[in-house]
């Protein structure tokens, strides 16, 4: 039970980021017209969603931790997703968030989706990457080396 509730919290990061802001931008001024732009949207939503929900199950089959900082994972995952870049988690958000400002139609949500990106920018640099570098040492860094931080490679990397 303990386990079912250590992932289900760790969902409040990119629920967060991904609903309750956006939300809170937009509020009830939602357009509900339909077209080419909202649907492009709605496509990168999805695109989005599947990142996010391969970057998930890749923390807790191969990571056998969570998504969130406070309960991380105890292996390096270079597998799956993360054999193409090293951050898909904030991109399947990021994806999302871009989405949602086209089918909102809402420079809001634009101005948020860059904000985000920004954040989280700095704090892989500053915070994220170092800490997985005194994790998991030479490891990281050989993985560092050869898969991109935003811009996924065409083929994926093999240690």
């Amino acid at each position: 039970m303990n386990y079912i509730i250590k992932h289900l919290v760790s969902f409040l990061l990119p629920a967060t980021n991904a609903v309750l802001i956006p939300y809170l931008i937009i509020g009830d001024s939602i357009n509900s017209d339909l077209n080419l732009k909202s649907v492009l949207g709605g496509l990168v939503v999805i695109t989005g969603l599947i990142i996010l929900v391969s970057t998930i199950r890749t923390f807790i089959l191969i990571g056998k931790g969570t998504l969130a900082p406070w309960s991380p994972t105890i292996e390096l995952i270079v597998g799956g997703i993360y054999s193409y870049v090293r951050n898909p988690m904030i991109s399947g958000v990021l994806f999302i968030l871009v989405g949602e400002s086209l089918v909102f139609n809402s420079r809001g949500l634009m101005i948020w989706s860059l904000l985000f990106f920004i954040i989280n920018h700095i704090y892989f640099i500053a915070s994220e990457e170092p800490g997985l570098h005194k994790r998991f040492g030479k490891e990281y860094q050989i993985y560092m080396v050869n898969v991109p931080r935003w811009i996924p490679r065409f083929k994926p990397w093999k240690p």
